[in-house]
């Protein structure tokens, strides 16, 4: 990724010739694979198995990670990339999520990218402030619930975060095993799921890495690709309302050509530009270790998730009523645009981390 002059003061974020064709490939693929009207299927029927196997075999899902797990390397920011094409495709996506944010706890691990692993912690937690399960005995066995864990019901595996300060550890759990107890929860957005997870003396292996080092990690990293995922529902949702404006006819002319249609258009197209050059940064920033890095992931979270949300807003007004029904697709974007704005923390929580690093002077 370029980073190129502009007008003034202003620069704009240049991805690679690499990164340009990786998006466009996976683009491609998407709407090859998963259609509209093949995504309502796995969506109506509230299995995604299919295409996170299509979408492991296809070697996908090792994209942005590392060869000594499995992946085929690259970064956040081709992490990025899957998460906004995704988005754009209301594919269903908990499983990689979930996956891509606790694998790096794994260490030199290999094989292990296709399967799917978790932090279990409760989905709109962020994740180095989630609340630790404390209850484990001296053979390391582990015993507590958590609510709403992403992918749940699906995770081969879950990490978990235990104890707190510097007894502060992360445990490996493997989720088949006698005492895991998970039961499916229901969201608006059915591209993500969640589910309550029930440990009652389930064995457990100590990881032997950092956990504040890895937890706030994975925080940043989150906040990163859930804006991501916003950025991608947002272009989407702007495709969509801008071609409609174009079809749709009122007192003889398309709705499209009225001044207020244009403003709400335009609006959502400013918000969408300035998130794509605020996540590729946050991303690059991320991954080179940038001392601000963690502010920069907080901004995008807070700022582009927000004004995703807004767009929901927006595209469901410039659609009027045709937007609410269950056959248009907007509502599987404005539902997933809604979600991205409270997974992992909602803006709120991640303006009071802005405050609480920044230095005054």
């Amino acid at each position: 990724m370029d980073l190129l002059p502009s007008r003034g003061h202003v620069v704009e974020w240049k991805l690679s010739q690499e990164q340009e064709a990786y998006a466009k490939a996976f683009r491609d693929w998407l709407s090859d694979v998963a259609p509209p009207q093949t995504v309502r299927r796995w969506l109506d029927e509230a299995d995604a198995s299919a295409f996170e196997a299509r979408f492991a075999a296809d070697g996908w899902a090792g994209v942005g990670l590392p060869e000594s797990l499995g992946g085929q390397g690259g970064g956040l920011i081709e992490l990025a990339l899957t998460a906004e094409e995704l988005a754009r495709a209301a594919a269903p996506s908990a499983a990689w999520l979930a996956t891509v944010l606790a694998v790096p706890a794994l260490a030199e691990r290999d094989g292990l990218v296709g399967e799917t692993t978790g932090f279990l912690i409760p989905a709109e937690c962020v994740p180095d402030q989630a609340p630790p399960l404390t209850t484990a005995d001296a053979a390391g066995t582990l015993t507590g619930a958590v609510p709403r864990v992403l992918a749940g019901d699906t995770a081969v595996r879950f990490i978990v975060p235990r104890g707190e300060g510097k007894a502060r550890e992360l445990r490996l759990v493997d989720a088949s095993a006698p005492g895991v107890t998970r039961t499916a929860r229901h969201l608006l957005d059915r591209s993500r799921s969640v589910a309550d997870v029930t440990l009652v003396r389930v064995p457990s292996v100590r990881l032997d890495v950092d956990p504040a080092e890895l937890l706030t990690q994975a925080a940043a990293r989150a906040a990163v690709l859930t804006a991501a995922d916003s950025l991608g529902a947002a272009e989407r949702m702007l495709d969509l309302a801008v071609t409609y404006s174009k079809q749709r006819r009122q007192f003889g002319v398309p709705i499209g050509s009225f001044q207020a249609v244009k403003h709400a258009a335009a609006t959502i197209e400013v918000g969408v530009e300035a998130a794509r050059s605020a996540v590729h940064f946050a991303a690059a920033s991320v991954d080179a270790g940038d001392p601000q890095s963690f502010l920069h992931a907080a901004a995008v979270k807070a700022q582009v998730t927000a004004e995703g949300a807004r767009a929901a807003e927006a595209a469901l007004t410039m659609h009027g009523a045709i937007g609410y029904t269950w056959e248009y697709d907007l509502h599987l974007f404005f539902k997933r645009a809604r979600l991205d704005q409270q997974l992992f923390g909602a803006p709120a929580v991640w303006n009071e981390r802005i405050a609480s690093g920044l230095v005054l002077v």
